[in-house]
């Protein structure tokens, strides 16, 4: 454990950021977030939620702060058809987003103003987004989460500790290319949760439901169920 959560801003919150900066950056967090452990806990936090329904039905995903949206690549493994909806408030981001392949949906918004219906998608998934957060700004954003969501939400982010911190220092200020990224990914961490935090924030009525694991590297993966009672009932 490195202390109290860092309230130091990220490069890449500034929207001046030019987009070239923006491009190499997306590109190194792609893949660290695949080998680390990032693509890893966001399959099986989207798997938790979607068992019960039938193979072939395909499943809505809106990907909040999404960034480039590697998201389609990390969920391909499960065999099933997704249609991934991305929103970030970065509309270079955006651009990048709607070059991947399988093909996303790209919105330009904020996600704390979603602009989107009650119960739009199935699965609303947040990667790496809600250490951005500060813990008030993070208990709004999962209830605003909550109202799209129809099956449940999905939160994937970092483990705040020593270990991950020298881990990431490290490795990127040996093969990262990009400022950005170099400087971002220690703050992340330093940003990122303990596991009581992670209680912590989960809004009323949600947090006895959720599934929480750790993964490897330094991972939350946090699973919120979005049960009904009755047809016109409340949601828990």
């Amino acid at each position: 454990m490195i202390g109290a959560r860092s309230t130091l801003p990220e490069m890449m919150d500034e929207p001046s950021v030019p987009d070239a900066q923006v491009d190499r950056a997306l590109k190194e967090l792609s893949v660290i977030n695949r080998w680390l452990g990032g693509h890893r806990a966001s399959r099986l936090g989207v798997a938790r939620l979607i068992g019960s329904l039938p193979s072939d039905q395909p499943v809505s995903v809106l990907d909040v702060g999404a960034g480039g949206s590697d998201l389609p690549g990390a969920l391909a493994p499960l065999g099933r058809r997704f249609d991934v909806t991305s929103l970030d408030l970065n509309f270079h981001a955006c651009l990048k987003a709607g070059e991947q392949y399988p093909p996303v949906a790209a919105v330009n918004g904020s996600a704390f103003s979603l602009p989107f219906r009650d119960r739009s998608f199935d699965i609303v998934h947040v990667s790496l987004f809600l250490h951005h957060c500060t813990d008030a700004e993070a208990r709004t954003l999962l209830v605003n989460l909550s109202r799209v969501a129809r099956r449940g939400i999905v939160i994937n982010d970092l483990h705040r500790h020593a270990f991950a911190y020298a881990g990431i220092t490290m490795l990127t200020g040996i093969l990262s290319r990009s400022a950005l990224v170099r400087y971002d990914a220690p703050v992340s961490v330093r940003r990122g949760f303990l596991r009581s935090e992670i209680d912590a924030l989960l809004p009323p009525g949600l947090e006895s439901a959720a599934s929480i694991s750790w993964h490897w590297a330094f991972r939350w993966c946090v699973s919120i169920p979005l049960m009904e009672k009755g047809e016109h009932g409340s949601r828990i």
